[in-house]
């Protein structure tokens, strides 16, 4: 029984990244066309509209559910905010600027924009991408952007360990968020996200279950010192993960 039920979720799992994959040319090649003539909350619109059709994909052709609590912590925000998020797997990257009431802007490598399609998608939007190898330059781009992008009413997003982590474990938390919110006065805001336990990490083999989202108190940076901040931060985040997923801890 058990065999016959993985059989099912792999073949579901093909189903949803065949989908996705099929999906994302005509969509992403219509986007870029669109973005000629159209640019800023119009564009990331309907950019957002794939991830949310992606995001309830999952859900009807593989069965991931989501719960997302603490959205009356974004109440009432004003002005620049960086969002920090546990991260993963894939999964977020598409449910959040779906479940967020302000548009965001992710800061990314360039070496994504070279993925066929999405990538050429995401170039045309309004987001930051940097050039790892050239640190400083990188970060100028990211205060530069992230002003810009605020003074628009859009919300940043930087992962605080940098890249994905496995389910149940915990890398470094870098200061580039913190430092971001210093820059520009922003306000840091926690996300808790359980994604791995049906999206692993390095994995397109996709399980049913349900995934929870949950976003943590405002946190002020006037005033503050980075490592100080990000450690406010990583308490938060990484206390809450283990409030939600127990088991994998």
């Amino acid at each position: 029984m058990e065999s016959r039920h993985s059989g099912s979720s792999t073949l579901r799992s093909a189903i949803f990244v065949s989908w996705m994959a099929l999906s994302v040319v005509p969509y992403a090649s219509l986007l870029v066309l669109i973005s000629v003539l159209v640019r800023g909350r119009p564009l990331y619109r309907f950019g957002v509209a794939w991830l949310d059709h992606m995001v309830r994909s999952a859900r009807y052709i593989v069965g991931v559910q989501w719960r997302v609590q603490g959205l009356e912590n974004l109440e009432g925000l004003d002005g620049p905010v960086v969002l920090c998020p546990k991260h993963q797997s894939t999964w977020e990257t598409f449910a959040l600027p779906c479940i967020m009431p302000h548009p965001i802007a992710y800061v990314f490598k360039r070496e994504l924009l070279w993925i066929p399609f999405f990538g050429w998608a995401i170039g045309r939007m309004d987001m930051v991408h940097i050039d790892r190898g050239k640190p400083v330059e990188a970060w100028n781009k990211v205060v530069t952007r992230g002003r810009e992008l605020a003074a628009k009413g859009v919300w940043i997003i930087m992962f605080p360990e940098g890249t994905r982590s496995e389910r149940g474990s915990q890398r470094r938390y870098k200061t580039g968020p913190a430092r971001l919110a210093l820059a520009t006065g922003a306000t840091l805001v926690p996300v808790a996200v359980t994604s791995a336990q049906c999206w692993p990490r390095r994995s397109f083999r996709l399980r049913p279950g349900t995934i929870d989202i949950s976003i943590g108190p405002p946190i002020a940076s006037t005033g503050g010192e980075a490592e100080e901040l990000i450690g406010v931060v990583e308490q938060w985040v990484e206390g809450e993960m283990r409030r939600l997923a127990p088991a994998d801890y």
